[in-house]
């Protein structure tokens, strides 16, 4: 079976569910290129749990995690499969931490079917979602990322979906919006460390710098790009798959650690 790459999306305001632009069309792209998985881990920053969980639904429903938003974009539903065996899968492979399996509460919310929704339009891909276990540090993450890797040889394209830069209190409005200065070094300064693959020096110096602190003011969408980094090898080739930063405060890059 085609081994999968890992993938990151800054999948930033949930309109774009529904809107064409730059952003969206990368996405599209990254889908066609990637082609269709066996199935998809999605790790989502809505989704955030005491432990960590898995998906274990046939059918999970669509979960829009948000509110003040059109009725078009309420109205969206993304039905695709979940994958039971997936989630038995990927527990099998994590003996510990122990991860636990969701028959009922969750499904997919708007950090997966929002980004998936471009990739893989026609819902006919197996989702799996993972939680984030917020009261653990980045340490935590990356390790479970790197115990989650043997999925991508049995086909799992896992997928990390948050955003490196995330201050919503701190967001203009008007279009066209120039990038905080704080928003750009911190953006930059991640990037400088995935080119270098300093991995460490993302899950424990982010914080050091008034930037980062700017940018990472709570870390539900800076942990999914742990499961991402954890995930890849020595043998993966990184590239940036879209670069911008909207809002002034939300950086919208997306990146793929693949075999060239």
């Amino acid at each position: 079976m085609k081994r999968q790459p890992v993938i990151f999306i800054g999948h930033g305001n949930p309109m774009y569910a529904i809107e064409d632009n730059a952003f969206t069309r990368s996405l599209s792209e990254l889908g066609a290129a990637v082609g269709k998985p066996r199935a998809v881990l999605c790790v989502s920053a809505h989704w955030m749990t005491e432990g960590s969980w898995l998906t274990h639904m046939k059918s999970p429903k669509t979960i829009h995690d948000f509110y003040g938003f059109p009725k078009e974009l309420f109205d969206v539903r993304y039905p695709a499969p979940g994958s039971p065996e997936t989630a038995e899968l990927a527990r099998a492979s994590v003996p510990n931490p122990a991860l636990q399996l969701d028959d009922e509460l969750w499904g997919l919310d708007h950090g997966t079917w929002a980004v998936l929704r471009h990739m893989y339009p026609e819902a006919d891909v197996p989702v799996v979602q993972l939680s984030i276990y917020l009261a653990q540090p980045a340490e935590y993450h990356l390790e479970l990322g790197r115990k989650l890797r043997a999925l991508r040889d049995q086909g799992v394209l896992i997928v990390g979906s948050g955003n490196i830069v995330h201050n919503l209190r701190t967001m203009r409005w008007e279009e066209g919006a120039k990038p905080y200065d704080w928003a750009v070094e911190f953006d930059a300064w991640v990037k400088d460390k995935l080119v270098r693959r300093d991995y460490e020096a993302l899950a424990r110096e982010a914080m050091a710098s008034e930037a980062g602190k700017l940018s990472i003011p709570t870390p539900d969408h800076w942990y999914p790009l742990f499961y991402a980094l954890g995930a890849s090898d020595e043998r993966d080739e990184l590239r940036f798959t879209h670069e911008s930063i909207d809002n002034g405060s939300i950086s919208m890059r997306c990146l793929t650690l693949g075999e060239k």
